[in-house]
């Protein structure tokens, strides 16, 4: 039975893994592995937080690059909006 436990974590590692390359959020990756994947919200939320926990300078840097992202993502939405109001 841990053999498949085991198995089964380093499955859910893989796939936030690829979740991280697609620039997803927690959320985003938790939804995305429940509808895909059938994996449980929580089990994907508590790997998550392992990672975070053994990788925290990366995951530091990639929450400062997705909101540097957004930001970039909401004054492009507001430029072209203001350009296309004048």
């Amino acid at each position: 039975m841990a053999d498949s436990s085991a198995s089964y974590i380093h499955m859910v590692h893989h796939l936030i893994e690829e979740c991280i390359i697609f620039n997803m959020s927690k959320e985003e990756c938790m939804e995305a592995l429940a509808k895909h994947a059938n994996v449980k919200p929580v089990i994907t939320s508590t790997v998550w937080k392992e990672l975070e926990k053994e990788n925290k300078e990366f995951f530091d840097a990639y929450s400062r690059r997705r909101q540097q992202m957004e930001e970039t993502r909401e004054r492009i939405q507001n430029f072209t909006s203001d350009s296309s109001n004048s």
